[in-house]
C-alpha cells in the first residue's frame, strides 16, 4: 500500500498519516513530481497544480481513492475518473474559516474605500473621501456549502438580509431570509447589493457570470468571486464595469491564474483582487492532515467518509443523511 502526498505538509503530518496507517509506504512529492508520482499510488491526497495524465491514471487502475486538499475538485474530476471507480472526498468547509474571512476582508475593504486611501496614504493626502456601508445592504450567497454558511453566518452580524440558492436548499438558517434552488439564480441576481460567488466549478456553472447577468445587477452593485475564476467571463465583466453596471468587483480568483499583466482589471479603480490566497492559514495543514487521517480510519473500518462524493459529477458533497460533513465532525468533536 502507497500513500501519495501532494499539500506542503511536514515531517510530522507524515508521521501522523503513517501512524494512522502503518502498513502503507507514505511519500510527499512537490508539483514538479506529482503527475508521476500519483501513477504509484494506490490513495492520493493532495491538490496537483500541473497537468496530471487522470486518463492514463484510470487506465493504470491502481489509484482507489483520491482525496482532495481543496475544496474545489475541478483539478481532478475529469470525465475519465467520474466515470472510474476511484472514491473521491473533498476538503469541502476545511477551509471555510479562512476563506469567509478573507471574503469579509474584501468586500468590507471594498465598502469603505480602503484602497482609495490606500493610494491617498501613499501619496501622503489626508483627504476625506465617500465609503459605502455593508450594514443593512442585501447579500446574495450563490453556493450555499460550506463556505457560503460560514459567510452567511459573519455577515448577519452586519445586520444584513440575506438570500441564497444551492442545488441542494436544505437546512435553512433563520439569519438567512431564503434559500432557494440553484435555478432561481436570475432571480437572486437583481435582488441584490452583494453577490457572492462560493459554488464549485463544473460543466453547469462555467461561465455562469457573463454579460447578461452583470447587466441584470443593480448599478451600485458589488461581484465577489471568491470560488473559481472561470464562473466568470472575465472579458464580460471587464466591460459591464466599464459600463459602470456593476459599480466593481473583489475577487481572489480569475479566470487565467496568474492575471495576465495586460488584463484591465488590474487599474480598475473599483476592482480588488487577492492571487488565490483565501485558503491560506497557519493551521491549515494540521486541519487537512487531521481530515485525511480521520477518513483512513473509516476507510479501513469500512464506514462512511468524510466529505465523500457520492455523485461525483457535481463536485461537492452533498448532505443526504448518510454522508458526514467536515461541519458535522467538527460539531461532534
Amino acid at each position: 500500500m502507497k500513500i501519495v502526498l501532494c499539500y506542503p505538509v511536514q515531517p510530522r503530518h507524515c508521521q501522523q498519516i503513517s501512524a494512522a496507517m502503518p502498513e502503507a509506504e507514505v511519500v510527499a512529492v512537490g508539483q514538479d513530481e506529482v503527475a508521476e508520482a500519483i501513477l504509484s499510488a494506490d490513495i492520493f491526497c493532495g491538490h496537483p497544480k500541473v497537468p496530471v495524465d487522470w486518463d492514463r491514471v484510470v487506465r493504470q487502475g491502481r489509484v482507489r481513492w483520491i482525496q482532495s486538499s481543496a475544496a474545489g475538485m475541478d483539478h481532478c474530476l475529469v470525465p475519465s475518473v467520474i466515470a472510474s471507480d476511484i472514491m473521491v472526498t473533498s476538503a469541502s468547509a476545511v477551509l471555510a474559516d479562512q476563506v469567509a474571512e478573507h471574503a469579509i476582508g474584501l468586500i468590507t475593504a471594498w465598502h469603505r474605500s480602503l484602497p482609495v486611501f490606500f493610494r491617498a496614504q501613499q501619496k501622503r493626502e489626508f483627504v476625506r473621501r465617500p465609503t459605502r456601508d455593508l450594514h443593512h445592504k442585501t447579500i446574495g450567497i450563490v453556493g450555499f456549502g460550506g463556505v457560503g454558511r460560514r459567510l452567511a453566518w459573519i455577515l448577519s452580524t452586519f445586520k444584513t438580509r440575506i438570500l441564497a440558492t444551492d442545488m441542494f436548499p436544505i437546512d435553512r438558517p433563520n439569519y438567512v431570509e431564503a434559500l432557494w434552488p440553484a435555478d432561481r439564480f436570475d432571480d437572486l441576481v437583481p435582488e441584490v447589493d452583494v453577490l457572492v460567488l462560493s459554488l464549485p466549478l463544473n460543466e453547469m456553472t462555467r461561465g455562469m457570470v457573463d454579460a447578461q447577468v452583470l447587466c441584470r445587477m443593480k448599478p451600485n452593485a458589488l461581484l465577489a468571486n471568491m470560488a473559481r475564476g472561470p464562473l466568470v467571463i472575465e472579458k464580460d465583466l471587464v466591460e459591464a464595469l466599464e459600463s459602470g453596471r456593476p459599480a466593481g468587483a473583489v475577487m481572489d480568483v480569475t479566470e487565467e491564474e496568474p492575471l495576465p499583466p495586460e488584463s484591465k482589471l488590474w487599474d480598475m479603480p473599483d476592482v480588488i483582487i487577492t492571487p488565490h490566497v483565501a485558503g491560506q492559514s497557519a493551521w491549515r495543514i494540521d486541519n487537512m492532515t487531521r481530515l485525511f487521517c480521520q477518513n483512513i480510519e473509516r476507510w479501513k473500518a469500512g464506514r462512511p467518509l468524510i466529505n465523500y462524493l457520492a455523485d461525483k459529477s457535481l463536485g461537492f458533497p452533498i448532505r443526504n443523511g448518510q454522508t458526514p460533513l467536515w461541519t458535522d465532525v467538527l460539531r461532534e468533536t
